[in-house]
């Protein structure tokens, strides 16, 4: 078939003349990632003296202090649009007392971000007890092992509000709690933060691909598994009645977790939420593109820009990814 005209009346469709050489495949692109999409999830972990390299992660860190605050400029000189933060204290007890704790590790990290970094991108909080309990579950236990979902609830209201006075400006809370953005909003309502967002884990369902991220948070339960508080896999009309539990409830923004293979909740999702959709591209979706890019099976950076893509084609207005800082000079 030639580029001439079968039929004056029928002309033939070309759909391939937009996309002859970069520059117009630039110009009439429907999706774009830009890095103030992008947020960059960190770890911040106690007792360290200098950066502990995450083996399941290549070129992710357990940050100290002073690491961590480079690593929070760099994010924030390449244009990078959020941090969201993850602790890991020096001790850990049934209740995660230090999850609330003042002069707590993330809460001491929070005060260093939000004064360096503060004023150029949106400083978050991780929000859940796992990393801080001894069992590696989401809040305290009830006398049959289960998690107490109530007490939780209490617990997660008094970190909302430590995060919030250290100075996170939107905390993240990721149970998967029944009720748990109602009282975290509370919690902060009470505590005087009434400007603080939360931005809630809503869909966040119980996969496999958080391997490599219970190595860098130091978080895996000791015993059985969160099947009984995250979601099934094989659901998707409940993460829609999450979404919508939660908005009701007082969530300014809403997540699905994991992204690469929940692409299809995170289109459900963003059709019907009245408030920002965030997806997170998780360690085990990381550990997978280096891996086979480090064996040379594919393109390290263009699988990074093409998944990133596929998520905000998806709808997902904020992605939280661990390559936010190199994606945003790829995407320059």
């Amino acid at each position: 078939m030639t580029d001439t005209v079968r039929d004056a009346a029928f002309p033939v469709a070309r759909p391939r003349r937009l996309r002859r050489g970069p520059a117009m495949r630039r110009l009439v692109a429907e999706t774009r990632v830009l890095p103030e999409n992008l947020v960059l999830p960190m770890f911040v972990k106690e007792g360290i003296t200098e950066r502990v390299p995450i083996s399941s992660m290549p070129g992710q860190f357990q940050h100290t202090r002073d690491s961590l605050r480079a690593a929070a400029l760099e994010a924030a000189e390449a244009g990078v649009g959020g941090l969201m933060l993850f602790g890991i204290p020096g001790h850990k007890d049934e209740r995660g007392s230090a999850a609330d704790d003042p002069d707590g590790i993330v809460q001491a990290a929070l005060r260093d971000l939000a004064a360096e970094v503060g004023d150029d991108l949106v400083v978050m909080a991780d929000l859940c007890l796992c990393e801080y309990t001894d069992h590696g579950h989401c809040g305290p236990l009830m006398a049959d092992g289960h998690v107490d979902n109530d007490l939780t609830l209490e617990r997660y209201a008094s970190v909302a509000a430590a995060q919030a006075q250290a100075g996170a400006a939107v905390v993240a809370p990721s149970g998967m709690m029944d009720g748990q953005v109602a009282a975290i909003r509370a919690g902060l309502d009470r505590a005087g933060h009434t400007g603080v967002p939360i931005l809630a884990y809503a869909a966040k369902y119980a996969s496999v691909f958080y391997g490599p991220f219970r190595e860098a948070a130091e978080g895996a339960p000791r015993f059985g598994d969160r099947s009984g508080y995250q979601q099934d896999p094989a659901n998707a009309r409940e993460a829609l009645r999450e979404v919508a539990l939660d908005v009701a409830e007082g969530a300014d923004m809403v997540m699905v977790k994991p992204g690469l293979a929940y692409l299809d909740i995170i289109a459900k999702v963003a059709d019907s939420s009245p408030v920002p959709v965030s997806a997170y591209q998780v360690s085990g979706e990381y550990a997978m593109i280096e891996a086979a890019a480090e064996r040379g099976w594919l393109d390290r950076e263009r699988a990074i820009v093409e998944t990133l893509t596929s998520y905000r084609r998806a709808g997902a207005e904020q992605i939280l990814t661990y390559w936010a800082t190199e994606a945003a000079h790829l995407l320059r």
